[in-house]
């Protein structure tokens, strides 16, 4: 669930890791993420994105309304980068069985697949990204993971062809969430991120 990363993204290329961290890892771990009842309602994020060698490249917030029909998701994002640029979005995201949810989405390549399992999921899909005049195609193997803080946080790694552009981490909190709670979150973070760098090695 990204906005357009632009130029940045062109000549960024280094092979990527596999990884053998599957949703499944997971199901024991608690809070459980259900997105079509996180989502529903209001919802703020700040991103940013790191090229192959670590390097802060864009930083972004997104702000999202959510609906559920009880059968479609719909996420309504409209994202605002440090450079003044705007983009929208428009998921439609069905869930499909006990674990699995299938998206879509104006720039998004055939439909997004999701997992998820206890607090996590994982989306994978193909989207087409606004490069100047034309559009890159690159692949998402994107994770989230819900805090008991109530803070859902993110990180996408970015591929071409099977090679690593670089990586987009997102951390989703509802309006009104206590400050000191999200605050909290932070040292959440590290162990959430040594985990997945740890499984991708």
């Amino acid at each position: 669930m990204m906005g357009r990363l632009g130029s940045a993204l062109t000549s960024l290329i280094v092979l990527n890791s596999c990884t053998s961290m599957k949703p499944m890892d997971f199901k024991e771990l608690t809070p459980t993420l259900a997105i079509e009842e996180y989502f529903v309602g209001e919802t703020r994020a700040w991103g940013l994105f790191e090229d192959r060698f670590g390097k802060l490249r864009r930083q972004f917030t997104v702000d999202i309304v959510g609906t559920w029909d009880g059968q479609v998701l719909v996420l309504d994002e409209r994202f605002q980068y440090s450079d003044g640029e705007t983009d929208r979005r428009v998921w439609k995201i069905t869930r499909t069985g006990p674990h699995t949810y299938e998206g879509l989405a104006d720039d998004v390549v055939g439909a997004a697949s999701g997992e998820a399992y206890g607090n996590a999921l994982n989306w994978r899909y193909d989207m087409d990204l606004k490069v100047g005049a034309g559009t890159l195609r690159v692949h998402f193997d994107d994770w989230m993971f819900l805090q008991p803080s109530g803070v859902l946080l993110n990180r996408a790694r970015v591929s071409k062809l099977g090679f690593r552009i670089g990586e987009v981490t997102l951390a989703f909190v509802k309006p009104g969430a206590n400050a000191a709670a999200a605050l909290g979150s932070v040292s959440e973070w590290p162990a959430a991120a040594a985990s997945l760098k740890a499984a991708s090695q």
